[in-house]
């Protein structure tokens, strides 16, 4: 199915305009980077990403500022509908509901190929509050297509209504069932990974650590500008507190809705990079973003894997901003990105 042809007209204008400004000439590129913002690092932000921050302000589906969680919702589902590129019609494309700790949990199997590598466990972004699989079609699509790989992107239950350890339990539970069916899919079960951008990235990371000494853990976690402290803030939450697309406003709501008692925000199901044993992990791919309040804490949780053992390479994109490996039908350097993200799945499951 083509994706723009199901789209609303509003919608279908909106996103024509996002595509034009991927497809700008270089000549306007190397002026809008001549007034691209330069970080702490010395990186230049894309000038992509700054005209469509720009263009962001005129959208109303991009105001994430509203602390209406209905509201929010249908913003980030809306504006997730103008980023999703075209793909191709899949071989499997499989909806899916299974049991969970407090009920059916929803997920979606896309395999692109006649074969498969392997299995991926993927977990949507959005704060523990926003999100789901519409959402998140498009990365879930790409890693599928470009890694030739199952994934199933899973639904877990969201905040407020829902506050921790809601999510971490059911982002459990999605990883067990994937175990028990992937003989089924033709898979074997010692060839799942986990990934997730974001809070969804967090949720990777957690499921990794605590199936540590399972019969079947984890072949790969690809952590896509995780989320891995809850508790402490680092540097970067300042540098990037007015940031794009995600501020410091913004992740302080966030963890507010999922865990509302910061007592509670040092949990290693909430905040991983606080465990004290990094040794005997999966192998990660860690991808980070040079204008993110999160950069920070990818990067130490990455150092502090490395420094355990374990294998991990990093993709630091200097000048992204967070979520944007849902932004690859702009910007070039995004694809590329999401190319070198899946082909770490790809070995790791080969």
């Amino acid at each position: 199915m083509r994706t723009g042809a199901t789209l609303p007209v509003g919608v279908r204008m909106q996103r024509t305009i996002i595509k034009g400004v991927g497809r700008l000439p270089a000549v306007v590129r190397r002026q809008a980077s001549v007034a691209s913002p330069i970080n702490t690092s010395g990186d230049r932000l894309d000038p992509y990403l700054g005209l469509i921050c720009q263009a962001a302000e005129k959208i109303p589906a991009f105001n994430m500022h509203d602390h209406n969680v209905v509201v929010a919702r249908k913003r980030l589902e809306a504006s997730a509908k103008m980023m999703v590129p075209d793909f191709a019609p899949f071989t499997v494309e499989e909806d899916l509901v299974f049991d969970g700790p407090a009920g059916p949990l929803r997920a979606t199997r896309y395999r692109a190929g006649r074969s498969s590598l392997g299995l991926v466990v993927f977990y949507h972004g959005g704060g523990w509050t926003l999100g789901s699989r519409a959402s998140h079609v498009g990365m879930a699509k790409a890693l599928a297509a470009d890694a030739g790989v199952d994934v199933l992107s899973v639904e877990y239950r969201l905040a407020p209504e829902h506050p921790f350890p809601a999510a971490y339990d059911d982002a459990m539970a999605a990883w067990r069932y994937a175990v028990s069916r992937a003989a089924d899919w033709g898979l074997d079960p010692h060839k799942i990974g986990v990934a997730g951008d974001s809070a969804g990235g967090n949720l990777a990371a957690v499921v990794a650590q605590q199936t540590r000494g399972d019969d079947v853990v984890p072949a790969h976690q690809l952590l896509i500008y995780p989320a891995v402290d809850l508790a402490v803030d680092l540097p970067s939450k300042d540098e990037f507190a007015s940031g794009r697309f995600l501020t410091r406003e913004h992740m302080d709501w966030f963890v507010d809705n999922y865990i509302p008692d910061p007592a509670d925000r040092g949990d290693l199901r909430a905040s991983p990079l606080r465990a004290e044993d990094f040794s005997d992990l999966p192998p990660a791919h860690v991808v980070l973003a040079g204008f993110d309040p999160l950069r920070d804490e990818g990067i130490a949780y990455a150092e502090a894997l490395r420094d355990a053992g374990v294998p991990v390479t990093v993709d630091r994109v200097g000048p992204m901003c967070h979520g944007f490996l849902s932004m690859t039908m702009l910007s070039p350097e995004a694809r590329d990105s999401a190319v070198r993200a899946a082909a770490a799945v790809a070995d790791a499951l080969r």
